[in-house]
């Protein structure tokens, strides 16, 4: 009786624990969302203070990162779960992926700016910023999907190949979509680890807040968007940074109350994207 109330009692603890990080953060930070906030650009010669150019910055090395590391990641995942024998070289990819997850962040930033700024010659760029968060997140992808698809039921796999499906096949149709909701899981936790970096990001990708300058017809607007990933910029978690070393606490809370309000909507989008494709 006693373990069962300390168990419900830690649920239930957890649970008021993040109700109360998040109201206290909604309570000091409610009160300067607006609409210029969110369009706008924190510039001191105008005395604004927004975040438009850290939210589409957010957005590109989200979409840039996931580019890079889901395909890495669960093909990885894949082959050491599907296709690898046991041995050494299992054992060795395995070790490096969970030493790699270990890793501090501000390590990664060392790296990528060595190898993907200088190196590379990319620069201080989303691409940069991109590239190091790819290397950050693929262990945690790699893990995720491979014990999702070891939940996967034996009885799948040896039906499909009884029935002479073919092994990528049987990948493609069985094994992924029933391994969905342990993938997307791994997703939504790679992607509060984008949206929250800022250590590796100001190594790599700098901290501009400019906004793309849009208007002119539809292939001007599609070369500035495509041109913005080569171009420095600062996410969410890096403007939090900068305004919270400034003394601007009102700004910082602020900025936290947009990073839980788009980590839950991107968890929620992602939940109802493997909802649709597993009933499709």
């Amino acid at each position: 009786m006693f373990l069962l109330a300390a168990v419900y009692g830690a649920a239930y603890f957890s649970m008021f624990l993040l109700l109360g990080i998040i109201g206290y953060i909604f309570s000091r930070g409610f009160r300067i969302l607006s609409l210029r906030f969110f369009t706008s650009v924190t510039s001191a010669w105008r005395g604004t203070v927004g975040i438009g150019g850290s939210l589409v910055n957010t957005l590109y090395i989200i979409v840039l990162t996931l580019a890079v590391a889901v395909p890495v990641g669960v093909g990885a995942a894949v082959y050491l779960n599907e296709y690898a024998q046991p041995g050494i070289l299992v054992r060795s990819i395995e070790f490096a992926t969970e030493t790699l997850a270990g890793i501090p962040s501000v390590i990664f930033g060392l790296f990528g700016m060595v190898l993907f700024v200088d190196v590379l010659g990319m620069g201080y760029s989303l691409l940069s910023g991109a590239a190091t968060l790819a290397l950050m997140v693929l262990p945690l992808i790699v893990r995720n999907t491979q014990r999702a698809l070891r939940t996967v039921p034996e009885g799948y796999r040896n039906g499909a190949l009884g029935l002479g499906a073919p092994k990528w096949h049987l990948i493609r149709t069985i094994l992924l979509p029933s391994a969905m909701p342990g993938i997307l899981s791994g997703l939504v936790l790679a992607v509060g680890r984008i949206i929250g970096e800022s250590a590796a990001l100001l190594f790599t990708a700098g901290s501009a807040r400019l906004l793309p300058r849009l208007g002119g017809g539809l292939l001007r607007n599609l070369s500035v968007l495509s041109r913005k990933a080569s171009e420095s910029g600062g996410t969410l978690a890096v403007e939090l940074y900068l305004q919270m070393q400034n003394g601007e606490f009102e700004a910082a809370f602020g900025i936290g109350c947009v990073l839980i309000l788009l980590a839950l909507v991107l968890n929620i989008a992602m939940r109802l994207a493997g909802a649709a494709g597993r009933g499709a």
